[in-house]
């Protein structure tokens, strides 16, 4: 039984701190879409932010050709209108997106005046990726939160695209929602504890049980 009871111990307080980190993003902050424009390209475009504000998830139902541009200008990313999806290995935003602070070494090939050089990652015309623009870079609180309990306006941000050959920005907003944001883990770790205990308690009740059993059935016997 004890060692069961480890297991389960073990369990809960691994699985505990996933609830809190299971998300790459930072969960002080809300990145959001809020508009695509011109809006008669935005038809059949579907543009939103994952995990608070991670990365970028565009979906291409519109039937045509759509790229996404990188920091300098390049194509970073396209997806066709049959849906295949097409990433730009001479891209610098390629390797920039593999961390949320930028901190990778970019290959010698990587350069925004080359011609693309594509390589297929999907066919389900759904790109997602983590985009700088989008979220703060620092590590620490941004300027423009004066008081941290108060929801602040970080920046707008705008993110260029082609749509079918014609240009279009795909613009948010990122916000400061403040720490109380955090997803509490103390309730997660007080309530795995109290499983624990329950079931500890319910194994023992039962073993007394029987035992309990045993001797009364060895009395009778022995009468």
């Amino acid at each position: 039984m004890k060692r069961l009871l480890g297991i389960l111990a073990l369990f809960i307080f691994a699985a505990t701190p996933a609830v809190a980190i299971a998300h790459q993003g930072n969960s002080n902050y809300r990145s959001e879409i809020t508009s695509i424009r011109p809006e008669a390209l935005a038809a059949g475009l579907d543009v939103s932010i994952v995990n608070f504000d991670d990365h970028v998830r565009l979906v291409n139902d519109t039937g045509k050709d759509v790229v996404i541009f990188g920091y300098d200008g390049e194509p970073l990313a396209r997806i066709l209108a049959d849906g295949t999806v097409e990433e730009n290995l001479n891209s610098p935003a390629y390797y920039l997106n593999q961390d949320r602070f930028a901190d990778v070494d970019i290959p010698a090939r990587a350069d925004e005046k080359s011609s693309p050089d594509w390589k297929q990652t999907g066919d389900n015309g759904t790109y997602e990726w983590h985009d700088h623009r989008s979220h703060y870079m620092g590590e620490g609180t941004p300027p423009q939160v004066k008081d941290e309990s108060e929801e602040t306006r970080v920046f707008d941000y705008s993110i260029p695209i082609t749509v079918g050959g014609e240009p279009a920005r795909v613009n948010g907003t990122l916000t400061w929602v403040g720490n109380d944001s955090n997803v509490p883990v103390i309730p997660f770790i007080i309530l795995g504890l109290a499983v624990v205990a329950a079931f500890a308690f319910w194994i023992s009740r039962r073993r007394r049980d029987g035992e309990a059993g045993e001797d009364a059935e060895g009395e009778k016997e022995a009468w």
